[in-house]
């Protein structure tokens, strides 16, 4: 199949990683994969540098002119199957379809949790000019059957697919030293610094253990626009000395290996979480919350341990019973990868979605 991956945003995070790891995943399997995105956009650069044709296109916002240059790429290239990302590309490919006497099956994969919006041109988009719809977890998917009625076309729900043997337990001590990391117990987070990842809850928790005497490290992996305003807060706290901003790093499994621990305390607009299923097929035990559809992959007391949101008292607690229980962490951690290596994988993610396309394909 020759397959357009389309994204409007210019932002860096879980739903591009995605993107560009099912374009990987499906060009091995022989299709041909390219991509569609702003020139400014993070992704365009990333995809060419994979090796995958992409298309400037003026997607960035809704216009005129970008339906017209969708219409024009379709017009020149014989795709397939088109998977549009966000919401502003997913309009324009459909209104671009509209010019067409023989549209291209609109594929439109919705990766957080965010409400849709109940109103008719967004029916339209979603049950009428859509030939299927992928979410990232089935709790998302139902919401688009219960809440917003979407009914008249395939709903499927394909969690992100991560590599085993990537991401695959490790001794921590060895990965410490190897990225100068102090020989202490390490607690880490892997995400995006946005808002609702919880961060501020992550560092008033971990504030909180360092004032019971604790001798422990945080790790803050990724990037993003609150980088400055969790700085300050370590800062304030005193607790420079023992906080590392890592940034952001294609290689995360390497700050994976260097954990005893792994928090996430999302507050909002999850699916279910990249950086959470890496954590856990890395043998991790986690700490996490039952936002979005977090809890199809972290099951209280089985495969993660889950806190209130928004609860730095709650998150604190969990983190110290784990830190003191390292029967109760091990077993954590194995339950946690042997549930992501039978539900989690990059093999079953690419099956799915090859089913999903080629769905659309039979049904046009």
């Amino acid at each position: 199949m020759k397959i357009l991956h389309t994204e409007a945003s210019a932002g860096w995070g879980g739903q591009e990683l995605r993107i560009l790891a099912e374009m990987q995943g499906l060009r091995a399997r022989g299709h041909q994969l390219e991509l569609a995105a702003p020139a400014a956009a993070r992704i365009h650069g990333e995809a060419a540098a994979l090796g995958f044709r992409v298309h400037d296109l003026p997607i960035a916002r809704k216009s005129v002119r970008g339906v017209l240059a969708v219409r024009d790429l379709l017009a020149r290239e014989a795709f397939d199957v088109v998977n549009a990302h966000s919401s502003t590309d997913a309009w324009l490919v459909a209104l671009a379809n509209r010019l067409r006497r023989e549209p291209v099956p609109l594929v439109r994969t919705r990766h957080i949790s965010a409400p849709v919006p109940r109103n008719r041109p967004t029916a339209w988009l979603y049950d009428r000019a859509c030939a299927a719809l992928v979410t990232t977890g089935e709790k998302l998917r139902r919401e688009l059957v219960d809440v917003n009625g979407f009914t008249r076309v395939p709903i499927r729900s394909v969690p992100t697919g991560i590599d085993p043997a990537r991401f695959a337990p490790a001794e921590p001590a060895p990965s410490r030293a190897a990225l100068g990391l102090a020989p202490a117990f390490t607690i880490g987070i892997v995400a995006t610094l946005r808002s609702w990842k919880g961060h501020r809850f992550l560092i008033e928790a971990f504030a909180a253990l360092r004032a019971q005497g604790r001798p422990v490290q945080l790790l803050v992996v990724g990037d993003g626009p609150q980088r400055e305003a969790l700085e300050q807060q370590v800062a304030q706290a005193g607790l420079s000395g023992v906080v590392r901003f890592a940034g952001h790093d294609p290689a995360p499994e390497r700050w994976l290996r260097a954990m005893d621990l792994f928090v996430l305390p999302s507050y909002a607009n999850e699916g279910v979480p990249q950086a959470l299923m890496q954590a856990m097929m890395c043998g991790l035990a986690c700490i996490t919350t039952d936002v979005g559809a977090i809890g199809e992959i972290a099951r209280d007391g089985e495969t993660a341990m889950i806190v209130p949101a928004q609860d730095s008292a709650a998150l604190a607690t969990a983190m110290a019973r784990l830190m003191d229980d390292p029967v109760l962490r091990e077993t954590l951690g194995r339950q946690a990868r042997a549930f992501a290596l039978a539900h989690c994988t990059l093999s079953a993610m690419c099956d799915a979605m090859e089913q999903v396309f080629r769905q659309v394909l039979r049904a046009g």
